[in-house]
Protein backbone atom coordinates (compact mmCIF):
# COMPACT_ATOMS: atom_id res chain seq x y z
CA UNK A 1 0.00 0.00 0.00
CA UNK A 2 0.92 3.21 -1.13
CA UNK A 3 0.01 5.36 1.98
CA UNK A 4 1.75 5.93 5.56
CA UNK A 5 -1.69 6.26 6.95
CA UNK A 6 -4.99 4.08 7.65
CA UNK A 7 -8.27 5.28 8.42
CA UNK A 8 -9.85 2.88 10.15
CA UNK A 9 -13.32 3.30 9.03
CA UNK A 10 -15.94 2.28 6.48
CA UNK A 11 -18.08 5.30 7.05
CA UNK A 12 -18.51 7.83 3.81
CA UNK A 13 -18.56 10.82 5.91
CA UNK A 14 -15.39 10.24 7.64
CA UNK A 15 -13.45 9.48 4.34
CA UNK A 16 -14.83 12.88 2.77
CA UNK A 17 -14.10 14.52 5.66
CA UNK A 18 -9.89 13.03 5.64
CA UNK A 19 -9.99 13.86 2.18
CA UNK A 20 -10.74 17.31 2.50
CA UNK A 21 -7.81 18.14 4.31
CA UNK A 22 -5.82 16.33 1.96
CA UNK A 23 -3.85 13.73 3.26
CA UNK A 24 -3.40 10.22 1.29
CA UNK A 25 -4.67 7.40 3.36
CA UNK A 26 -6.12 4.05 2.71
CA UNK A 27 -9.39 2.53 4.42
CA UNK A 28 -9.53 -0.23 6.12
CA UNK A 29 -12.59 -1.17 8.51
CA UNK A 30 -12.28 -2.54 11.71
CA UNK A 31 -14.09 -5.62 12.76
CA UNK A 32 -14.85 -4.81 16.00
CA UNK A 33 -18.60 -5.23 17.67
CA UNK A 34 -19.85 -1.54 18.74
CA UNK A 35 -20.98 -3.02 22.28
CA UNK A 36 -22.26 -0.84 25.08
CA UNK A 37 -21.42 -1.74 28.71
CA UNK A 38 -22.88 -1.35 31.81
CA UNK A 39 -21.92 1.94 34.14
CA UNK A 40 -19.72 3.11 30.93
CA UNK A 41 -19.50 6.96 30.58
CA UNK A 42 -20.51 8.25 27.43
CA UNK A 43 -16.41 9.38 27.14
CA UNK A 44 -15.60 6.48 28.26
CA UNK A 45 -17.75 4.17 25.63
CA UNK A 46 -16.52 6.24 22.83
CA UNK A 47 -12.78 6.06 23.85
CA UNK A 48 -12.59 2.41 24.55
CA UNK A 49 -14.09 1.55 21.40
CA UNK A 50 -12.07 3.97 19.28
CA UNK A 51 -8.97 2.88 21.03
CA UNK A 52 -10.13 -1.09 20.07
CA UNK A 53 -10.90 -0.03 15.95
CA UNK A 54 -7.66 1.18 16.08
CA UNK A 55 -5.40 -1.25 17.67
CA UNK A 56 -7.45 -4.09 15.41
CA UNK A 57 -6.61 -2.71 12.36
CA UNK A 58 -2.65 -1.62 13.63
CA UNK A 59 -2.31 -4.94 14.29
CA UNK A 60 -2.23 -6.00 10.97
CA UNK A 61 -0.18 -2.62 9.33
CA UNK A 62 2.07 -1.73 12.83
CA UNK A 63 4.14 0.29 10.58
CA UNK A 64 1.68 2.49 9.70
CA UNK A 65 -0.42 5.32 10.94
CA UNK A 66 -3.94 3.98 12.23
CA UNK A 67 -6.44 6.50 12.71
CA UNK A 68 -10.24 5.48 14.51
CA UNK A 69 -13.08 7.04 15.58
CA UNK A 70 -16.59 6.23 17.37
CA UNK A 71 -19.58 8.81 17.25
CA UNK A 72 -22.42 8.93 19.41
CA UNK A 73 -25.16 11.08 19.91
CA UNK A 74 -26.36 11.34 23.80
CA UNK A 75 -29.67 13.32 25.36
CA UNK A 76 -30.63 12.70 29.32
CA UNK A 77 -27.76 10.03 29.82
CA UNK A 78 -29.40 7.74 27.12
CA UNK A 79 -27.24 6.83 24.19
CA UNK A 80 -29.29 6.80 20.79
CA UNK A 81 -27.92 4.07 18.29
CA UNK A 82 -28.67 4.03 14.46
CA UNK A 83 -33.01 3.63 14.55
CA UNK A 84 -33.98 0.27 12.73
CA UNK A 85 -37.29 1.08 11.39
CA UNK A 86 -39.69 3.53 11.47
CA UNK A 87 -40.74 3.52 15.05
CA UNK A 88 -37.52 3.96 15.90
CA UNK A 89 -36.49 6.93 13.91
CA UNK A 90 -39.71 8.73 14.59
CA UNK A 91 -39.01 7.92 18.57
CA UNK A 92 -35.68 9.34 18.48
CA UNK A 93 -36.72 12.81 16.62
CA UNK A 94 -39.71 13.08 19.22
CA UNK A 95 -36.39 12.89 21.86
CA UNK A 96 -34.52 15.36 20.09
CA UNK A 97 -37.21 17.61 19.16
CA UNK A 98 -37.12 21.49 20.94
CA UNK A 99 -34.02 20.29 22.88
CA UNK A 100 -30.50 20.29 23.34
CA UNK A 101 -28.35 16.85 23.24
CA UNK A 102 -24.49 15.98 22.37
CA UNK A 103 -22.42 14.52 19.85
CA UNK A 104 -19.32 12.69 21.28
CA UNK A 105 -16.54 11.50 19.57
CA UNK A 106 -13.62 8.75 20.55
CA UNK A 107 -10.60 9.67 18.54
CA UNK A 108 -7.65 7.30 18.45
CA UNK A 109 -4.41 7.48 16.52
CA UNK A 110 -1.64 4.89 16.65
CA UNK A 111 1.42 3.56 15.24
CA UNK A 112 2.48 0.38 17.13
CA UNK A 113 6.43 -0.38 15.51
CA UNK A 114 6.27 3.57 17.05
CA UNK A 115 4.68 2.45 20.19
CA UNK A 116 3.29 6.19 19.91
CA UNK A 117 -0.73 6.61 20.71
CA UNK A 118 -2.97 9.13 21.64
CA UNK A 119 -6.80 9.32 22.48
CA UNK A 120 -9.62 11.68 22.74
CA UNK A 121 -13.30 12.40 23.43
CA UNK A 122 -14.28 15.49 21.57
CA UNK A 123 -17.94 17.18 22.56
CA UNK A 124 -20.49 18.98 20.19
CA UNK A 125 -23.72 20.32 21.73
CA UNK A 126 -26.63 20.41 18.75
CA UNK A 127 -29.99 22.45 19.33
CA UNK A 128 -32.97 20.90 17.57
CA UNK A 129 -35.82 23.10 16.84
CA UNK A 130 -39.43 21.67 17.91
CA UNK A 131 -40.45 19.45 14.72
CA UNK A 132 -43.81 19.10 13.89
CA UNK A 133 -45.38 15.42 13.24
CA UNK A 134 -45.26 15.98 9.43
CA UNK A 135 -41.76 17.21 9.66
CA UNK A 136 -40.56 14.11 11.32
CA UNK A 137 -42.88 11.59 9.31
CA UNK A 138 -41.55 13.39 6.01
CA UNK A 139 -37.80 13.35 7.09
CA UNK A 140 -38.61 9.40 7.87
CA UNK A 141 -39.74 9.01 4.65
CA UNK A 142 -36.57 10.50 3.30
CA UNK A 143 -34.73 7.45 4.44
CA UNK A 144 -32.15 9.22 5.70
CA UNK A 145 -32.22 8.24 9.67
CA UNK A 146 -31.77 4.88 8.89
CA UNK A 147 -27.65 4.35 9.10
CA UNK A 148 -27.13 7.57 11.29
CA UNK A 149 -26.46 7.78 14.78
CA UNK A 150 -29.41 10.21 16.74
CA UNK A 151 -31.78 9.17 13.49
CA UNK A 152 -30.40 12.52 11.22
CA UNK A 153 -27.96 13.61 9.00
CA UNK A 154 -26.50 17.67 9.95
CA UNK A 155 -24.50 18.09 6.45
CA UNK A 156 -27.85 16.16 4.51
CA UNK A 157 -31.14 16.67 4.42
CA UNK A 158 -31.58 16.48 8.27
CA UNK A 159 -29.91 20.34 8.37
CA UNK A 160 -33.57 21.65 8.20
CA UNK A 161 -33.54 21.24 11.67
CA UNK A 162 -30.30 22.32 13.22
CA UNK A 163 -31.37 25.50 15.26
CA UNK A 164 -27.75 25.86 16.81
CA UNK A 165 -24.39 24.22 17.59
CA UNK A 166 -21.95 24.65 20.53
CA UNK A 167 -18.31 22.92 19.45
CA UNK A 168 -17.04 21.36 16.38
CA UNK A 169 -19.43 20.91 13.29
CA UNK A 170 -17.11 17.92 11.31
CA UNK A 171 -17.85 16.15 15.05
CA UNK A 172 -21.02 15.84 14.52
CA UNK A 173 -20.94 14.69 11.11
CA UNK A 174 -18.39 12.23 12.41
CA UNK A 175 -14.53 13.41 12.75
CA UNK A 176 -13.55 16.28 14.38
CA UNK A 177 -10.55 17.44 12.05
CA UNK A 178 -9.26 20.15 13.85
CA UNK A 179 -8.51 17.94 16.92
CA UNK A 180 -7.51 14.94 14.91
CA UNK A 181 -4.50 17.17 12.98
CA UNK A 182 -3.12 18.69 16.25
CA UNK A 183 -3.16 14.62 17.48
CA UNK A 184 -1.54 13.70 14.61
CA UNK A 185 0.56 16.63 14.51
CA UNK A 186 1.46 15.85 18.47
CA UNK A 187 2.95 12.58 17.66
CA UNK A 188 5.09 13.82 14.98
CA UNK A 189 2.95 11.82 12.35
CA UNK A 190 2.54 14.88 9.91
CA UNK A 191 4.90 16.82 8.44
CA UNK A 192 4.55 20.28 6.49
CA UNK A 193 6.36 21.03 4.21
CA UNK A 194 7.77 25.12 4.18
CA UNK A 195 5.04 27.30 2.64
CA UNK A 196 7.53 28.91 0.11
CA UNK A 197 9.74 27.51 -2.81
CA UNK A 198 12.99 26.51 -0.82
CA UNK A 199 16.01 27.24 -2.95
CA UNK A 200 16.57 24.17 -3.70
CA UNK A 201 12.76 22.44 -4.67
CA UNK A 202 12.09 25.78 -6.67
CA UNK A 203 8.43 25.21 -5.96
CA UNK A 204 5.77 26.31 -3.32
CA UNK A 205 5.27 23.37 -0.69
CA UNK A 206 2.23 21.47 -0.51
CA UNK A 207 -0.43 20.21 1.94
CA UNK A 208 0.68 18.13 4.90
CA UNK A 209 2.51 14.61 4.47
CA UNK A 210 2.32 11.18 6.93
CA UNK A 211 5.70 10.52 8.54
CA UNK A 212 6.91 7.32 7.34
Amino acid sequence: MGSRLILASKSPRRYELLKQVGLDFEVIPSRVMEDIVQKESPQEHVIRLAEAKARDVASGYPDHWVVAADTIVYINRSILGKPKNREEAIEMLHRLSGQEHWVLTGLSVCHLEKRKSDKEAVQTAVKVKTLTPTEMEWYVQTGEPFDKAGGYAIQGVGSFMIESIRGSYTNVVGLPLCELIQMLNRLGAIIFPPPYPSPTSGGRGGGGRIAE
